[in-house]
């Protein structure tokens, strides 16, 4: 098989696995301080992604490494095209780590509500901005015929994530990231936080299915089949997610989340493949757009690449499955006696 197609499926597996897995981590982050309505609550929430959250970050790293690697011509061009707002980004996500870590190094509750508040700030942040950089990656930057970024100032790295397309998905991202941690949180804990979090997944998938409904009637009229489809599998996941989350029990909220993941996959992937063979499309020109092959490495370096990669992504994902089967069983929201 193609090594070019290999590894551009290889990137957008990765890009899958931070949207989701990192997507539970920020929904848990924007909802603790809703969810949780004591420091009690609160910190049983932020205790469910304590074991994960640097790992799944990992899948950031992964991606943008992998993409770097394999597909230098793309890499540089959203980069570039893009750097005030990953710069931002990390930022945020840095502040997000900061938020978690020391949230329990003094024993204040004050202390503790500052680091809440900084963590959900910082998740929002985060959310909002990948919706926006993920309809750029569809939408396409301002590509000239050599590839580079044309334009220069605030403008060539800001305009491409302040238009409406980026607005809505921004939007939508935060509603998949409140779906992700909502039904995460049902699944992990137990009592009050559990409770409210269900009926929380409960009344925002409804509103999400209308909207994906609505998103595929749209795309259908503009003649746009594959999103159309996209967007009424979506509707169907989100419908079922809606009904799940009505009946109490492992088995349930587990098939809940696991819909709400399989969405968000979805979404992810008919981002990235959009497109077709084009990875970047030109806003200049379509001839100016970048395609697969244009931005791919060399084959001997995509030889070099598959030898180390056989070697680290299977142990990535042994490693991950090992934590998440260690710190299965659910957190107590409630007051236990001791």
């Amino acid at each position: 098989m193609d090594l070019v197609v290999i590894w551009y499926a290889l990137v957008v597996l990765c890009w899958v696995l931070f949207f989701v897995l990192e997507g539970f981590d920020f929904g848990v982050g924007l909802l603790s301080p809703m969810l949780g309505r004591d420091e009690h609550e609160r910190a049983a929430a932020v205790r469910t992604i304590g074991p994960f959250w640097d790992g799944n970050e990992v899948w950031l790293v992964a991606a943008i490494g992998v993409t770097f690697a394999a597909f230098p011509g793309w890499y540089a061009a959203l980069l570039s095209g893009l750097y005030l707002p990953m710069v931002a980004i990390l930022l945020l996500l840095a502040g997000r780590g900061v938020a978690l870590e020391f949230r329990g190094k003094h024993d204040d509750p004050r202390w503790r509500r500052r680091c809440d508040a900084a963590l959900a700030a910082c998740s929002a942040g985060v959310v909002l901005l990948w919706g926006a950089v993920l309809t750029v990656f569809v939408r396409g930057l301002a590509l000239g015929a050599g590839g580079e970024v044309t334009g220069g100032g605030l403008g060539r790295t800001l305009a491409p994530v302040l238009t409406p397309a980026a607005a809505l998905g921004a939007l939508l991202a935060l509603t998949a990231a409140v779906l992700l941690g909502a039904t995460f949180l049902a699944l992990r804990t137990t009592g009050p936080v559990r409770r409210r979090a269900a009926l929380l997944a409960r009344r925002v998938s409804l509103a999400a299915a209308a909207a994906a409904l609505l998103a595929a009637g749209g795309a259908a009229l503009a003649g746009a089949t594959g999103t159309a489809a996209v967007a009424s599998v979506a509707a169907l996941f989100l419908a079922g997610l809606a009904v799940l989350t009505r009946r109490p029990g492992t088995r349930w909220e587990a098939a809940a989340f696991a819909l709400t993941a399989a969405a968000v996959a979805g979404a992810v992937v008919a981002a990235l493949t959009a497109n077709g063979d084009v990875v970047l499309p030109s806003t200049v020109s379509g001839a100016f757009s970048l395609t697969m092959r244009d931005a791919a490495a060399t084959g001997s370096a995509l030889r070099l690449l598959s030898l180390a990669g056989v070697v680290v992504l299977p142990g990535v994902l042994v490693y991950q499955a090992w934590s998440y089967r260690v710190f299965r069983n659910r957190v107590a929201s409630e007051r236990v006696a001791s």
